[in-house]
């Protein structure tokens, strides 16, 4: 960070934790001065940042404003060294990413890892988050960019690249199930059942299901982890309802059957690649942004 923002980040630290101290050896540099700046800032604003309590700092009103206000100057300081870098062609820079839980195996971690032997000088951080959460985290300029379910409830997300999942069955393989090339979801009438739990997308769709087909379920197990629903399909526990992008791997892999339900009252399931719409990608996020949509094209059901 430029030495223009050292009252800042020492500020922002000492806000955290409450205790110059502290701050100082987060930061390593002296006690004294952290305290001269802040007592500095406090000089030229004409009033306290801090209460100094006996158990440490309390944030004054001033403080708070301040410490909201920091947030969004170090962000907007990192835009700025990253818009510097682009300008001297650096193909490096650390990126953040959210994703759903569905895509923590396959095609995305495939596409990272081959970006990482393309370009060394770019650092990934992934979030895996719920689906709404992703989309949010979109909005707010969290992240650079998402992916997530049903993109169109979100204003100001830009969609590069959308894909239609389905729902179905998840049985191991030799289930009578699997065999079938898609059923109705009355199929499942009397089986044991393990079934998705909020905040999972697909928990919704099975819901509205059970609803319209009155089917009586013997829900065996739910959870709100993809992983966990196919381990325990894995282990012959009963039958999950996931889409065929939970279990794309598995399937490839010959080790789980994958039988689409058809019942009309549900469609596809849309997931899609955004970004936020009032932000522009640094140089390191549009080189991120464009492997990860190549992967989607790879992957055959993508659309722009």
């Amino acid at each position: 960070m430029p030495a223009f923002s050292r009252f800042l980040r020492y500020f922002m630290v000492v806000g955290r934790t409450g205790s110059i101290r502290k701050a100082a050896d987060e930061l390593n540099v002296s006690a004294s001065a952290i305290d001269r700046q802040i007592l500095n800032a406090e000089a030229e604003i004409g009033m306290p940042l801090f209460e100094r309590l006996p158990t440490g700092l309390r944030l004054t009103a001033a403080g708070e404003i301040f410490m909201a206000a920091g947030g969004k100057w170090q962000k907007a300081l990192g835009d700025v060294q990253r818009q510097v870098e682009d300008l001297r062609g650096l193909k490096r820079g650390h990126v953040n990413i959210a994703v759903i839980d569905a895509l923590t195996k396959g095609a995305i971690p495939v596409a990272l890892a081959a970006l990482h032997r393309r370009y060394p000088g770019i650092t990934v951080g992934v979030r895996v988050l719920d689906s709404d959460a992703v989309r949010n985290a979109v909005a707010e300029g969290i992240v650079d960019f998402g992916l997530c379910f049903e993109p169109q409830t979100i204003r100001d997300i830009t969609v590069h690249a959308f894909a239609e999942v389905h729902l179905g069955f998840v049985t191991p393989q030799g289930h009578p199930l699997g065999a079938l090339p898609s059923a109705r979801f009355s199929a499942a009438a009397d089986l044991p059942m393990i079934l998705p739990a909020p905040p999972l997308a697909v928990e919704h769709q099975v819901r509205v299901l059970q609803g319209a087909a009155q089917v009586p379920l013997d829900r065996v197990a739910s959870s709100d982890n993809i992983g966990m629903i196919v381990s325990l399909v894995r282990e012959g526990l009963g039958v999950g309802v996931l889409t065929s992008l939970d279990v794309a791997t598995e399937v490839a892999e010959g080790s789980l059957s994958f039988t689409p339900i058809t019942d009309p009252i549900i469609k596809p399931m849309t997931i899609a690649l955004c970004t936020a719409a009032a932000r522009t990608p640094s140089y390191a996020a549009d080189i991120v942004l464009g492997e990860i949509q190549q992967s989607f094209t790879a992957l055959g059901y993508a659309k722009d």
